[in-house]
């Protein structure tokens, strides 16, 4: 079937759009950008230079694609070596959206309206970043994770494959807060697979949240988490284990 192009959209020369994508009006392509066959571009929707959209993605209205970060001198980002985005087939990105140029999305995401994917992060298949969510420099997040809304997913964070991070799960990665050298690496948390946090969770840097593990709302966590711990309060601390039915095994 033959695509769309409205007479509102601007696709520049120098892009490559296959032969069968929908582009509505105020839709930018900018040159060097490739559009693969049977995706959808909304009204407004600007997609960068070097961007590759692979088939049968969705880009809703205003969403933003490969842009590139603005950073203050001595930003901890801008040692990062910065490539093009890359989001592979059955990708949708929500209106308003805005996912930075040498991020990396693998097939069947879903990115949030007003969600926001910084450079160099990575987003397993089949996740979801939900609405107004952040997944910062270098982040990586692995399959069939499912974010909130309002989650901040700091730089230097690991979220292994099956995790859940409840409505507003706050990480951290400085325990400086800027006061540190230059060279000094971020710490931020690592989530073991399907383990689950509870919405409004506070995690200090560099903690680690065991396999299968359970932190309750509001907990703030800071010390690490075994596999299958149970874990609440301020600071959190184990009140039991989550049993054997209660296994993501069990609920696939």
């Amino acid at each position: 079937m033959d695509g769309t192009i409205d007479p509102g959209a601007h696709v520049a020369p120098g892009a490559q759009v296959a032969d069968d994508v929908s582009i509505a009006p105020g839709a930018v392509i900018h040159d060097g950008a490739r559009v693969g066959s049977g995706a959808r571009i909304g009204s407004g929707a600007v997609i960068h230079a070097g961007t590759e959209i692979g088939e049968r993605c969705i880009v809703e209205d205003g969403a933003i694609l490969g842009k590139r970060p603005r950073l203050r001198a001595g930003s901890s980002a801008a040692r990062a070596e910065i490539g093009s985005l890359v989001l592979e087939p059955e990708v949708t990105v929500c209106c308003g959206a805005v996912v930075y140029a040498g991020a990396h999305v693998a097939s069947g995401v879903i990115i949030g309206d007003q969600s926001q994917v910084r450079e160099g992060a990575t987003i397993g298949a089949e996740s979801v970043v939900g609405r107004a969510s952040s997944i910062d420099f270098g982040a990586r997040v692995g399959a069939r994770v499912l974010i909130q809304t309002g989650v901040y997913v700091t730089a230097g964070s690991v979220v292994e494959d099956d995790v859940f991070l409840g409505p507003g799960v706050l990480t951290t990665n400085d325990h400086t807060m800027g006061r540190h050298p230059r060279a000094e690496g971020l710490q931020g948390p690592t989530f073991r697979r399907a383990c689950r946090i509870g919405g409004g969770a506070v995690l200090v840097p560099g903690v680690v949240i065991g396999e299968e593990a359970f932190v309750a709302a509001g907990a703030v966590v800071t010390r690490d988490v075994g596999a299958r711990e149970v874990v609440m309060g301020v600071p959190a601390r184990v009140v039991r284990h989550v049993p054997d039915d209660d296994l993501i095994e069990r609920w696939r």
